[in-house]
């Protein structure tokens, strides 16, 4: 008996390299706008509750101003990985959003509301009223998108498990249970926020919009919350590739009908290394005493580092998932693919162009006059 739907007739209209790579690039760049979301949203919700320093508010007011657009980012950067991802594991992947459908379509609601309470949450703190709660309801609420999205990318890899929860329920009001990689994948990613929002905090004291005052303690205290999540980050990744199957870890070893998993596995490494010099990077920031011209290219190098470790995670992550459905009969590669190069071309110059836009769209933000973080909005 075939656990996976039968394939599309319709072949695929590009290389199937190709489009895993705009996948990866695609899917690391939405990681580094989660993580920002998720760190930075919980640090302003701490900063404001507990304001031992007038700094304090500073940095809160300075990370929620940023927050709602982060959060365009975060939604924009979601869509391109997730239509490769249906186009290469489609016959996963949608069966998966199925079993869970009504909670997969309530994401739509649950994010609209999260996205109200980011501007709720920054009024608030702009007007000097208690906004802790509106914060952190928000961050309840982006935490469970998380965990729901965890759900559906780690159900898609278990077919056994399709039949039985059909039977359960038809209507895709049933949550899967008994899987010994989901809680650790979702507990990664909120570690990851942490770690992701400190090295944001190194990077913000870069800026020219705060005091010297306020930049020592942007960067030092966001330095530190880098190099102990960090740390906790690593821990969390560690355990999340331990429960992995056998299959899976035999796989990225190299020992795989397709060697080219073996990368993925170096990712990994990767992956771990540069953590471990963004501890360190983290470690310098939170207790050297820096001067503006050290302060800006440790901004930078912060931000390097940060999107180089999501790219590795995203790498690593692609090549479990591969090899989990390779071991259950389904084989990513084994497609007919008949590629439309005129079709790819354009997409691929419309891409270009689409980045060449934001950039001009970038830099107009960065030539525009700068207020100080300490002021109030207007």
């Amino acid at each position: 008996m075939h656990l996976f739907p039968a394939v599309d007739p319709i072949p695929l209209p590009a290389p199937i390299w190709l489009l895993k790579l705009l996948h990866v690039v695609t899917l690391a760049l939405h990681f580094v706008a989660v993580e920002m979301l998720l760190g930075g949203l919980l640090l302003a919700v701490l900063f404001s509750l507990f304001r031992g320093s007038p700094q304090s508010l500073v940095t809160a007011r300075a990370l929620a101003r940023r927050l709602t657009v982060v959060m365009t980012f975060v939604i924009n950067l979601a869509v391109p990985p997730l239509l490769f991802a249906q186009v290469l594991y489609g016959r996963a992947l949608y069966t998966s959003s199925v079993l869970i459908g009504l909670y997969w379509i309530s994401i739509i609601a649950i994010l609209t509301l999260t996205y109200w309470l980011l501007y709720r949450f920054t009024a608030r703190l702009e007007a000097g009223k208690a906004a802790w709660w509106v914060g952190l309801s928000a961050w309840v609420l982006a935490g469970f998108i998380a965990r729901l999205l965890s759900t559906n990318m780690t159900l898609m890899l278990r077919p056994e498990v399709w039949r039985e929860m059909y039977s359960a329920s038809s209507m895709g009001a049933y949550l899967p249970t008994g899987d010994p990689t989901l809680t650790p994948r979702w507990l990664l990613m909120l570690a990851g926020g942490l770690f992701i929002g400190g090295l944001w905090m190194v990077y913000l004291a870069g800026r020219s919009t705060f005091t010297a005052e306020e930049k020592k303690f942007v960067a030092g205290l966001g330095g530190k919350i880098a190099a102990v999540f960090g740390l906790v980050y690593l821990a969390a990744g560690l355990w999340a590739a331990s429960v992995q199957p056998d299959a899976v870890k035999a796989g990225l070893a190299g020992q795989s009908i397709y060697p080219l998993y073996k990368f993925a596995g170096f990712a990994g490494y990767g992956w771990l290394a540069l953590v471990v010099v963004a501890v360190l990077l983290g470690a310098f920031a939170g207790f050297a005493n820096l001067s503006a011209r050290m302060s800006g290219w440790l901004a930078w190098s912060a931000v390097l580092v940060a999107v180089l470790t999501e790219i590795m995670f995203a790498v690593y992550r692609d090549g479990v998932r591969d090899m989990t459905l390779l071991s259950k009969g389904y084989d990513v590669w084994d497609r007919v693919v008949v590629t439309n190069w005129s079709v790819v071309g354009l997409f691929l110059a419309l891409f270009v162009a689409g980045l060449g836009v934001v950039a001009w769209l970038v830099s107009v933000v960065a030539r525009a006059k700068k207020v100080m973080e300490g002021a109030a909005s207007i």
